[in-house]
């Protein structure tokens, strides 16, 4: 999980797709986090795509480094039930804390993929594992 977390981090923006009915859906992130031998991420349970994510939770992450390697990481988002993920995220990037609070009522929903895989591909080669 180290590599995926590491190739995210470098890469900074990392795009999320969902599917919303029969329209594919995707958008840029940039929070996620390596805890307990996972990666997770986090998007806001008023959202979009924490319902698309509910109804249908097969997805896919793509990003890219400036040195022109990308990566592909697709699996099942499983949404997690214990409030530390959400509380590390929060204090990870502390600037959420202005959207998601009691005030607001909003609420960080924490998520791993599971039956996961992870290729690592570089411009016009093969692709490489990370899982």
């Amino acid at each position: 999980m180290s590599r995926i977390s590491d190739f995210l981090k470098e890469a900074g923006v990392f795009y999320l797709a969902t599917v919303d009915g029969d329209q594919p859906k995707l958008r840029p992130l940039g929070l996620h986090l390596e805890m307990d031998g996972k990666v997770l991420f986090g998007v806001g349970d008023f959202k979009g795509v924490y319902r698309q994510l509910k109804a249908n939770p097969k997805c896919e992450i793509a990003c890219a480094k400036p040195d022109g390697h990308w990566m592909r990481y697709t699996g099942t988002a499983v949404f997690e039930t214990d409030p530390k993920y959400a509380e590390a995220a929060l204090e990870s990037a502390p600037y959420l804390r202005d959207i998601y609070n009691e005030t607001t009522g909003n609420k960080m929903e924490m998520f791993h993929l599971e039956d996961a895989t992870c290729v690592e591909i570089v411009v016009m080669g093969e692709g490489e594992s990370l899982i």
